[in-house]
């Protein structure tokens, strides 16, 4: 029992930083991916299927998480988020962005556009490699926490109570408001696709720079919000649902501009 327990416990808490570090949790992601895939045009819907074949944008949208199981793609690891200092102005934040030459959302997601803009040159395997994480990583880069703080690992390390359940700002934004709602990703994904065509014109051609800085501005308020050890329930589900709503519906808007750029 002994030689057991000395296995499992170290299983299980990889486990848990495993699932924690998930952005949007699953079904965030697939909310984001199918609110793109209602707003492609049928030239990319037709172009993205032979690409993914029977694999939804919904389920594609979560590869990049599950294949954190395999060590030959920890290079990833750092492909989900931008970390940066508290207090920068969108001048500031778009400086680092640009000097930053390091393996981060921005970089790859700008560099995975560049290299689908070329798909004729890429073999089956890199274009679906492609497409799965420039799903995925979009709806990261609108997930506010993957543009938290370095020392504290984008909120990780903010230890606080989700109705009495120890865990910490990260994992609240990553999953449990989300499943607190506790709808499917097709309800979920009904509930909130409502965008005015202005709406959809004003998020699609802001800046990559912007919509990072939008994350980023929230997340500053989250920080702001809470104290460590703190017991939220309720009211901080009322206080930001809107919120991450309106993150969810802009992450499938921009990804639809992005892959009826590509494909349609």
């Amino acid at each position: 029992m002994k030689k057991v327990a000395t296995l499992l416990v170290p299983t299980l808490l990889f486990l848990f930083s495993y699932c924690s570090a998930f952005a949007w949790g699953l079904t965030g992601h697939r909310v984001v991916a199918a609110l793109a895939d209602q707003h492609l045009n049928k030239r990319a819907k037709k172009n993205i299927q032979k690409i993914l074949g029977n694999e939804s944008l919904a389920m594609a949208a979560n590869w990049p998480d599950f294949i954190k199981s395999d060590p030959s793609f920890n290079y990833l690891g750092s492909w989900h988020y931008v970390n940066f200092k508290s207090g920068l102005t969108f001048e500031q934040l778009s400086q680092q962005l640009h000097n930053d030459t390091t393996a981060n959302a921005y970089n790859k997601l700008i560099m995975l556009i560049d290299q689908l803009k070329h798909q004729h040159d890429l073999d089956q395997a890199t274009k679906i490699l492609y497409l799965r994480l420039i799903i995925h990583i979009v709806g990261d880069i609108h997930q506010p926490m993957h543009t938290g703080r370095f020392e504290d690992l984008g909120g990780n390390k903010i230890k606080l109570y989700w109705f009495n359940t120890p865990t910490n700002l990260h994992r609240i934004w990553d999953e449990q408001l989300i499943d607190f709602q506790q709808l499917s990703f097709t309800e979920y994904t009904k509930a909130i696709n409502f965008s005015t065509k202005k709406e959809q014109a004003a998020w699609q051609n802001s800046s990559m720079e912007n919509w990072l800085y939008e994350s980023y501005q929230i997340s500053e308020s989250l920080y702001a919000d809470i104290h460590p050890e703190e017991k939220l329930s309720y009211r901080y589900n009322f206080e930001h649902i809107n919120t991450l709503n309106q993150q969810l519906l802009k992450g499938g808007i921009r990804l639809a501009k992005i892959l009826n750029d590509l494909f349609g």
